[in-house]
């Protein structure tokens, strides 16, 4: 029997995750779900370590590696984050695995074999995978612009030029701060890549917003967010899994 620990503080997000899980491997027990920094810390000093620990990397009372700051953590580490941007180059050299946010089964099936056959290995160094994390925010070359076909001619946009990016029918498109709609060959998850994360925030699969578009935000239904932005489109919704990050975003 395999016994894991999540760190998670969005209740639906956890609950996802576990049953994912189980479905994956019957023979897992979720020794516990724990939703802050202080717990997860207090439980690690009162409790035999699990086989493997899934760590949101965003909590609400800060970064997940504080914990490693406080405790010392020798089990597998396998990290969930909405922002891929931020890590994914840490993440691929330094930690076990990660997942992005809403969690694909078939990328947690991926995790989960590469899980089984590292089992006994301890996990790598946590410090160096959080300094990993931090320089890679503070020095990675993001995107600041882009070349955009109209009609027979180019021309190029600055990247704080541009509201908003979405998908629709297959293609994706840019909105720029004065209305115009242009298609652009960039797929959102690459361009999610290479934008930088203080400024755009991937709401949903299919948007991408700069945080000057934004000029109102409501509550809606299944908890989740609606937005207004500026230059106006219809149902912009943050999706239900992202609203936590979405609002630790803003709150920058």
């Amino acid at each position: 029997m395999k016994k894991i620990l999540i760190i998670e503080d969005e209740h639906l997000a956890a609950k996802r995750l576990r049953k994912l899980i189980q479905n994956l491997d019957e023979q897992v027990e979720t020794l516990a779900v724990i939703d802050s920094i202080e717990d997860t810390v207090a439980w690690f000093q009162n409790y035999p370590e699990p086989d493997l620990a899934f760590f949101d990397i965003q909590l609400a009372d800060g970064q997940s590696f504080a914990i490693f700051e406080q405790v010392k953590i020798n089990c597998p580490i396998i990290f969930t984050t909405a922002y891929d941007q931020y890590a994914l180059q840490a993440f691929k050299v330094n930690s076990i695995d990660y997942l992005l946010k809403p969690i694909e089964p078939k990328e947690l099936e991926r995790a989960w074999q590469k899980f089984n056959s590292l089992q006994n290995t301890p996990s790598n160094n946590i410090s160096e995978l959080a300094t990993s994390f931090k320089q890679l925010n503070q020095t990675k070359n993001y995107k600041e612009r882009l070349l955009i076909k109209s009609g027979d001619t180019y021309q190029y946009l600055t990247i704080d030029q541009v509201a908003y990016f979405y998908s629709e029918d297959g293609l994706s498109f840019l909105m720029s701060n004065s209305g115009k709609r242009f298609v652009i060959d960039d797929k959102l998850e690459a361009l999610a890549k290479r934008l930088n994360p203080r400024n755009f925030f991937r709401i949903n699969r299919k948007f991408i917003i700069n945080e000057k578009a934004i000029s109102k935000i409501s509550t809606y239904f299944n908890s989740r967010l609606k937005l207004e932005l500026h230059p106006p489109r219809e149902d912009v919704i943050v999706a239900r899994e992202r609203v936590s990050e979405f609002k630790l975003w803003l709150n920058g």
